[in-house]
């Protein structure tokens, strides 16, 4: 029998070819996009779009991926009705967002401050609308371990939108002499052309969709998914709504001091500079992507082997200990990563980078945990979680930015973080028990703090030694969860 943390490990890695190389490559892109933007405000529009973007998925795919996951692994015979019933689900819910868009768009611009830009919102709604409706093809693709093409289809997306934007940004905008308008509009344009490359290669899956609906099916797996629609629109609220608010909240503080285009500019630059570092942030936020791919199916088939705790016990253990690594990675070689964003103007926002690194392990664990309330069957508390993370997101985020900036959004995600981890881990531990380690999540996570906590106090100047030495704690670390963590051999006694 095939070790089943070793497929895990495996299909992690496929992908992660997807993921991981994929969003490297993305990052690419952020030295191009400050580079070519001179002005810190009109790359803070162009995050703030795919602010909108990812807040957008997560509300029109209405959690029908885990809902497909789910029915399959309760009723595996029923397999086309389950992936045609989700599908028509998504479709329709996409096509009335995309027909009201299209009707509305310039009241919609004129609401989040783009009275002049409304094709930024029609641009926007399609690139959305078209992964939102290929995310059920890819679910199937990892229902049936086709983690390869899955992989092909996800890089070759990837390789348009970067080709596209190296072509259009390098070769065909001309900052000096075109508005920056232009610019955010060839790069919303690469994007759409490169997500039209998920339903070209799943055309089949569209192609054959038939409109057989059962009422019966489709009212149960909206009645699994609602819970969790609300759940993933409050996870992303959590996600980026702070930039949202941000160039809002700090657009009304300055009104009455500035005009009204100086204020707005100052309102995007913060965004810009934020936006700027989170990205640094979300190094860790690359592996945590491409482990989910591959967790949530991997976890439901445990669900039915009897020795499913101690497998979820073991890959908790391993996980902490590589969220934490990524931790010490990013924190103790800032000075080295910052290189990443070449535009100077951007660098006073480093200072938040450790927190929202720590956020985003918070995040990673809860992601982790809450498998439970998903085999269960509970996602009324997934809802119940990431509905009260969003209320506290909103609170601080509306009292604190208008008086500490983007330092408020970044604490407002630490708190919030690290509260749905903790609440998590209490609802699992009364409603399905998962025997969790703590002695050695406890462990993992102080040793990495103190590292970075003592490595900090420690005033090195930067370069080469702060470079060793750095590193030589992070080998430290590794070889703690190493030792920890490898196979125990026990002696045999006659």
């Amino acid at each position: 029998m095939s070790n089943p943390l070793k497929k895990l490990a495996g299909q992690t890695a496929v992908y992660g070819l997807s993921s991981i190389v994929g969003r490297l490559l993305n990052y690419l892109l952020v030295p191009l996009y400050v580079s070519v933007f001179v002005n810190t405000s009109d790359y803070g529009v162009v995050s703030e779009l795919y602010a909108w973007i990812a807040f957008l998925m997560v509300l029109l795919t209405f959690g029908m991926e885990t809902a497909f996951f789910k029915f399959l692994s309760d009723h595996p015979n029923k397999k086309e009705s389950i992936f045609r019933n989700s599908m028509l689900s998504v479709s329709v819910i996409n096509l009335a967002f995309l027909v009201l868009i299209l009707l509305f768009n310039g009241w919609i611009a004129d609401k989040m401050l783009f009275p002049y830009n409304p094709e930024y919102i029609i641009l926007l709604a399609l690139i959305v609308v078209v992964d939102a409706t290929s995310a059920l093809p890819l679910a199937k693709l990892r229902a049936e371990d086709k983690a390869k093409k899955f992989a092909i289809i996800q890089l070759s997306g990837i390789g348009v939108n970067i080709g596209l934007n190296l072509i259009l940004m390098l070769f065909v905008f001309q900052p000096e002499t075109q508005n920056p308008e232009v610019g955010i509009r060839f790069i919303l344009i690469a994007n759409l052309v490169a997500s039209l490359i998920k339903p070209a290669f799943l055309y089949r899956d569209f192609l054959n969709l038939k409109w057989i609906w059962d009422t019966t099916l489709v009212k149960s797996m909206f009645k699994y998914s609602f819970p969790l629609a609300l759940a993933g629109f409050a996870f992303i609220i959590n996600e980026t709504v702070d930039r949202i608010l941000l160039k809002h909240l700090t657009y009304q503080s300055n009104i009455g001091e500035f005009t009204t285009e100086t204020a707005l500019k100052i309102a995007e630059s913060q965004v810009g500079i934020y936006s700027a570092s989170y990205k640094l942030a979300m190094l860790v936020t690359i592996f945590l992507q491409a482990y989910r791919y591959a967790a949530e199916p991997f976890f439901f088939v445990q669900a039915k082997n009897k020795d499913r705790n101690k497998t979820y016990v073991k890959v908790m253990n391993y996980f902490v200990g590589a969220v934490f690594l990524s931790f010490l990675g990013v924190a103790l070689n800032l000075d080295i990563f910052k290189y990443f964003i070449p535009n100077p103007d951007y660098w006073e926002g480093l200072k938040i980078v450790p927190i929202l690194l720590l956020a985003n392990v918070f995040s990673g664990i809860y992601i982790n945990q809450s498998i439970w309330y998903k085999l269960s069957g509970q996602t009324k508390f997934g809802a119940y979680i990431a509905l009260g993370g969003a209320a506290i997101t909103l609170t601080l985020n509306f009292i604190f930015i208008p008086i500490y900036g983007y330092m408020a959004c970044a604490w407002a995600t630490f708190i919030v973080y690290g509260s749905q981890m903790v609440a998590s881990y209490m609802l699992g531990q009364k409603h399905y028990p998962i025997p969790y380690n703590l002695r050695k999540f406890g462990l993992y996570s102080i040793t990495a703090i103190l590292i970075y906590f003592l490595l900090s106090w420690i005033d090195i100047e930067a370069g080469i030694l702060q470079i060793i030495v750095h590193n030589f704690f992070i080998l430290l670390y590794v070889a703690l969860v190493y030792w920890m963590e490898k196979p125990r051999t026990v002696a045999k006694t006659n």
